[in-house]
């Protein structure tokens, strides 16, 4: 199979430099690397150069969406097409890995892996931490470990392009920025084509930087927005947008209450605010976090 990996990257110069660093030591290495970055700055095009491995940067407008979008148009070699995070480190078979469930399970379209440690819940883990992390990994039991999912985290994402090229499906450019939940609606629209399954067996850390993420005041309003625009749309059910929304609020009540320090949770609670309060005049729309 081809295997092209995706990296829609913004801000994050030096971790994007480590993380391409680490994919070139994937015991099966992509048959090429596809970065898009927000701004020109975001690539170090020194240390680029210098990489065992064909990467290429491609060109997109702002937004997760639209840079894995420019990724998609660019992959036109692809068999599979595996979008990790700038700041996602794969264990060094993932990639060998990958291929080897898709060549054996014919109707797998989506698969996602086992995040062994995500520092998006506390302040983040370095890259040296991260590789001790996967270095001290048992790895998964001898069988194989798959279970439906309903869709992949947006960090490590393996996609068959036949299933893409179907509907020619891309991501919700209407989720701008730092998107959101883009990645439960690419999955969901595929789901019809086959299984989406998550496998122990691709296992990684996501070292959940800090840099490049969007405001709390935009943040929060995408908690609301999104969901609900993604149960208009038809993506997702009631249950699962309120659920969402409904947690996500709460938290930031609670975290308003009690700081948590990186966490703007005051920030994101003005959000869910003027969301709710946009939602009550009919205007909720997830294109208004550019107008915040």
């Amino acid at each position: 199979m081809n295997i092209v990996v995706g990296i829609a990257t913004a801000g994050r110069r030096e971790v994007l430099s480590d993380t391409l660093m680490h994919l070139t030591r994937q015991t099966r290495l992509p048959d090429s690397i596809l970065v898009c970055p927000s701004a020109p700055e975001d690539i170090d095009e020194n240390r680029l150069s210098a990489l065992a491995a064909d990467v290429r940067v491609v060109r997109g407008s702002k937004g997760s969406s639209a840079q894995r979008n420019a990724i998609l148009d660019h992959a036109t070699t692809a068999d599979l097409i595996v979008f990790f995070d700038d700041d996602f480190l794969p264990h060094h078979d993932f990639l060998a890995e990958t291929e080897r469930l898709f060549a054996r399970e014919a109707d797998i379209v989506v698969a996602t892996g086992l995040v062994l440690a995500d520092g998006i819940h506390g302040p983040g883990i370095s890259v040296a931490d991260a590789k001790a992390i996967l270095h001290g990994d048992a790895g998964p039991a001898p069988e194989d470990q798959i279970t439906p999912a309903f869709n992949a985290y947006g960090c490590n994402m393996a996609f068959r392009v036949a299933a893409i090229a179907v509907e020619h499906t891309r991501f919700d450019e209407r989720l701008p920025l730092y998107g959101w939940q883009e990645d439960v609606d690419f999955c969901r629209r595929l789901a019809s084509r086959g299984r989406i399954v998550k496998s122990q067996r691709l296992r990684g850390v996501h070292l959940g930087n800090k840099r490049g993420r969007t405001s709390g005041l935009r943040f929060g309003y995408s908690q609301v927005a999104n969901p609900l625009y993604l149960r208009n749309k038809g993506t997702v059910g009631l249950k699962w947008a309120l659920r969402l929304m409904g947690g996500n609020v709460a938290a930031n009540i609670l975290g308003s209450v009690r700081s948590q320090g990186l966490v703007d949770r005051r920030g994101r609670l003005k959000g869910n605010v003027i969301a709710v309060l946009d939602m009550l005049r009919g205007r909720l729309d997830p294109m208004r976090v550019l107008d915040l």
